[in-house]
């Protein structure tokens, strides 16, 4: 089978989730509501995600990609990492639940911007509207925004050995597709509740060794 890795960016290519983040420091009261009700499934990911950038101003467009390119920590090894997957030849994907305008700014000098899934920020209105040019297909109900395994079913099939690597609720549908899933922070919790088996990772340098080990890929 050949190796096809589907990656999640926000507090997995990050140090951080930087939605989070940029709720706490730009985000009116209230937020942080939306953001329980989606990690308990009580809303949908579009619905939470949506609901939380439309109480930020759009004039805040700029303000908000500073912070992230200055708050923001890229996780250690994820340059080795990516040069791995080219070395091996094994096509290597982002599919983040955040936003354009600031996931490209971060990732532009790691990876092509053809291999990132992500969701769109329009800021023509007074507020910030999220659009999901990725959303789901015919065979998820879940209103993932920027859906995950509907992405996965695009790119991938049967040949195919597909790998996750995410952190969070937003990687947990992927997750249940996936031949192999290295998992960190809640979606450890999530695995374990749903018995998805999974290797945790702190650092992209142990998802290197975990892919040399599960692949049989020589040093």
């Amino acid at each position: 089978m050949k190796p096809i890795i589907f990656c999640d960016f926000d507090g997995t290519i990050t140090d951080s989730d930087n939605i989070i983040a940029l709720m706490k420091a730009y985000g009116p009261q209230g937020w942080d509501r939306l953001k329980e009700q989606v990690l308990q499934k009580e809303i949908s990911i579009s619905e939470g995600v949506g609901k939380m950038f439309s109480l930020l101003e759009s004039g805040l467009k700029q303000d908000i990609i500073d912070f992230v390119v200055r708050e923001a920590k890229i996780r250690p090894g994820f340059k080795e990492f990516v040069d791995f997957t080219k070395e091996q030849q094994i096509p290597f994907y982002v599919v983040s639940g955040g936003i354009d305008f600031f996931v490209e700014p971060m990732l532009k000098k790691y990876v092509s911007m053809e291999s990132v899934y992500c969701n769109h920020g329009n800021f023509n209105g007074e507020f910030i509207q999220i659009e999901w040019p990725h959303s789901c297909d015919e065979h998820c109900e879940n209103g993932c925004g920027c859906c995950k395994p509907s992405i996965m079913r695009k790119l991938a099939d049967d040949s195919n050995f597909q790998i996750v690597i995410g952190d969070s609720i937003t990687d947990l549908e992927a997750a249940k597709k996936a031949d192999l899933v290295l998992a960190r922070d809640f979606l450890i919790e999530k695995c374990k509740e749903e018995g998805i088996p999974y290797q945790p990772f702190t650092t992209f340098y142990d998802c290197i060794n975990i892919l040399k080990k599960e692949l049989g890929v020589m040093v």
